[in-house]
């Protein structure tokens, strides 16, 4: 058995990722590994995203009493479609929604994806929440051994494909985009030196941190697949890859929106309604994208039997995951929302 196949949820966050780290490090060295871009399928263009949409957003309360944060109304229109088709502007096609507090809501108005020209999935957080970690290491079977990750209440508009290119070329099993923050939109968590995340702390930050995360990450599912524990938030996982220098990084020039607060959601909208992005054709009719985007979203291996599975190693662990051909559509975790 491999040792990390079982992992006591009372070790420290630092504990288990240096478990992780030496155990994908043993007998090799980076050097050796083969440059990530010329491995098929887990480095591909366009990679799947996770959307994070599970959250209580209690801040927005009363707006969010009867409606999930996703669904707010921002310059016209829930804000899920103004970031969908964002999402798609930027080269991506295949999204997970990860979702919980009324996710049935936005599963209902986003449905398969196709009037965004995307193919989305859904991963239910069930009868507890699990936090963002918890959320991301449920969605593995959907997600694939190396993916994005993005929060479901941010307006980005940093290009995606340079962000997934350096994460390929860092030869780290996870990437931060870091924004210089200078303590100017929130408390700045970030400390960023050469290329490399060295500190990340959201909740006791220090002055020599000069830039906050910009909430556009990538991941190996190695990081996650580990963790016994349902509950637990990504930060954790942020503090220990920095601290054991596994956490790759790159700076954006544009600020993050984000409609997380009242204040952050005028903002938004402004930035929005102001964005030549935000009304874009990209719904499509019930015939769905053009083919050719049909053809690369269900082609992701050629040649591999459309019935059986694809088995898709991890990189850093040696473990293997089995996905789906035809991505189910729905994950339910505990006894959750009925299909």
């Amino acid at each position: 058995m491999n040792a990390l196949s079982v992992i006591d949820p009372g070790l420290s966050t630092p504990a288990v990722l240096a478990m992780m780290s030496a155990s994908s490090l043993s007998g090799r060295k980076l050097s050796e590994n083969p440059s990530p871009r010329n491995v098929s399928g887990p480095s591909a263009w366009p990679p799947r995203l996770a959307l994070l949409a599970g959250g209580f957003a209690k801040r927005l309360r009363p707006l969010t009493t009867t409606r999930p944060k996703s669904l707010i109304e921002v310059a016209g229109e829930p804000f899920l479609a103004h970031q969908l088709r964002l999402i798609y502007s930027g080269g991506l096609r295949e999204v997970v929604l990860c979702v919980g507090y009324l996710g049935e809501q936005i599963e209902e108005f986003a449905g398969d994806g196709s009037r965004f020209g995307l193919s989305i999935a859904y991963s239910y957080d069930g009868d507890a929440p699990l936090g963002t970690g918890g959320a991301l290491r449920a969605a593995l079977p959907l997600l694939g051994s190396r993916f994005l990750v993005m929060y479901g209440d941010s307006w980005l508009t940093e290009p995606v494909e340079p962000v997934w290119r350096r994460f390929l070329d860092a030869h780290k099993p996870a990437l931060m985009t870091v924004f210089r923050n200078q303590n100017r939109w929130g408390a700045s968590n970030v400390e960023f030196r050469n290329g490399s995340v060295i500190r990340y702390d959201k909740e006791s930050p220090s002055p020599t941190m000069r830039h906050i995360d910009y909430g556009l990450d990538a991941l190996e599912a190695s990081v996650l697949a580990h963790w016994s524990v349902p509950f637990f938030d990504l930060g954790e996982v942020w503090a220990g890859l920095a601290h054991y220098s596994r956490l790759a990084g790159y700076e954006t020039a544009d600020r993050f929106y984000e409609i997380g607060s009242l204040p952050g959601l005028r903002e938004t909208e402004a930035a929005v309604a102001a964005s030549p992005r935000a009304r874009r054709a990209f719904s499509f009719v019930a015939g769905g994208p053009p083919p050719h985007d049909d053809a690369r979203r269900h082609s992701y291996v050629p040649g591999i039997d459309p019935d059986s599975p694809e088995i898709v190693p991890f990189v850093e662990t040696g473990a293997h995951i089995a996905i789906p051909r035809h991505v189910p559509r729905k994950l339910t975790h505990g006894r959750g929302p009925r299909p």
